[in-house]
């Protein structure tokens, strides 16, 4: 197989090292890191096609497969430019998979990424804790009614970034776990403990859940450590959640004012927003049932308004106007129907499962991590963001693209050598 040269690999690897910085810095740079990216993956695919074309690998096709669906639907949205800029923007992501599986090819021990992004969230989680107790970040971006934004100066979405990042690094540390080391330990299970501590005082509800419920799983997945390992580790999570909702009032009003009412309050959870939201996308799949109305459409439909500032739509009072339905299967179903999400689960779900036996018995921890990140994607009533929208989809992406690369068995070069 053609390989390109040692110059343009340390590129590769050099983009790949700086996205989560990238995304940090906002997102003009975090596109231009992976619009750069997916050009070397466009390189690549293009020498590969001299001898053969990774079009027969399986995997490559399903990502085309997806990518067509989204081109069809951009034609049949209630608005073209709106789909339009987010469907044909989406084949980046399958450029972006091609060069990190690629670089994985070329060095299946590379770790050298994985230990800068390491050093990253590290550094993210100190501006965190000191966001979360002096109520303004390290750059002095201030916090919006006590809500942690760090290094994103006015989005409280730090939750989803470390969420996005910290299942491949779970993984990554504990392949060394077995090195039997204390302090190697140590600072394993201290990543893991302050990582979680981060995302519960970031006060996103949702990403915590996701969070606990994806180590959960992760620690049920894996072999190699013993079942006590990770009940102390959620022990200490109830705990560490006890204790800070006590202490800290934005905690408390966060995870338990704010939802308990809202469950057994039947006027309260009517008035909540997101169930609002998907109240108002379930009205909008009803009225569009079949194709729905279109990828980055939901706000088309239900912002039908004269009012300068929207809350209830004035031409179909059931719906909710805003950007997305916060739900990722209400968000698939009123902007795709039923026909195009039974078409988006199935490829997603492929793409997800198509490995999982080799996951499973290769024990690879990555990509354990990995799978794990990308089922919480799919929980279901609990909120989200939208699914194609470029902060969402680029760790869904990311976590893809480990999923395969990371092991010689399952990364889509495997066959290549042979075509």
């Amino acid at each position: 197989m053609y390989l390109l040269n040692n110059k343009l690999n340390l590129s590769i690897k050099f983009l790949i090292s700086a996205l989560p910085v990238s995304i940090l810095i906002g997102p003009s740079v975090s596109l231009i890191n992976i619009i750069t990216l997916s050009l070397f993956g466009i390189t690549i695919l293009i020498l590969l096609n001299k001898e053969n074309s990774l079009f027969k690998n399986q995997t490559i096709r399903l990502l085309f497969f997806l990518y067509l669906y989204l081109i069809f639907n951009t034609f049949i949205s209630l608005n073209y430019e709106e789909s339009f800029k987010r469907n044909f923007g989406f084949i980046r992501y399958i450029f972006l998979f091609i060069a990190i599986n690629y670089i994985f090819y070329v060095d299946k021990y590379n770790n050298f990424f994985l230990k800068i992004w390491t050093l990253v969230l590290l550094v993210v989680f100190f501006d965190i804790f000191y966001e979360f107790y002096n109520n303004k970040n390290i750059l002095g971006f201030p916090s919006p009614l006590r809500r942690i934004v760090s290094f994103f100066k006015d989005e409280a979405i730090i939750g989803s970034f470390v969420n996005g990042f910290i299942f491949i690094l779970i993984g990554f540390l504990f392949e060394n776990y077995k090195k039997r080391n204390f302090f190697n330990n140590f600072f394993i299970f201290s990543f893991l403990f302050i990582g979680v501590t981060c995302v519960i005082f970031s006060g996103e509800r949702a990403n915590t859940i996701k969070l606990i419920l994806g180590i959960t799983l992760f620690f049920f997945i894996i072999k190699k450590t013993k079942y006590i390992y990770w009940i102390t580790i959620l022990s200490s999570i109830i705990i560490l959640l006890s204790v800070n909702f006590g202490q800290f009032k934005v905690l408390k009003t966060r995870f338990y004012d704010d939802i308990f009412p809202r469950l057994f309050n039947k006027d309260i959870r009517e008035n909540y927003l997101y169930f609002q939201l998907q109240a108002s996308g379930y009205q909008v799949f009803k009225t569009y049932p079949v194709f729905g109305v279109g990828n980055k459409n939901y706000r088309i439909e239900t912002c039908k308004t004269t009012d300068a500032a929207p809350i209830i739509n004035n031409f179909n009072k059931t719906y909710r106007c805003n950007t997305h339905p916060h739900q990722v299967y209400i968000e698939f179903l009123s902007e795709h129907g039923l026909v195009g999400s039974i078409i988006l689960i199935f490829l997603l779900f492929s793409l997800i499962f198509k490995n999982f036996k080799k996951i499973i018995q290769d024990q690879n921890l990555i990509q354990i991590g990995c799978f794990c990140f990308l089922l919480t994607n799919f929980i279901p009533i609990i909120p989200g963001g939208s699914f194609f929208s470029d902060y969402s989809s680029v760790f869904f992406f990311i976590n893809l693209s480990f999923l395969y690369a990371v092991n010689s068995k399952t990364n889509i070069f495997k066959k290549v050598d042979n075509f």
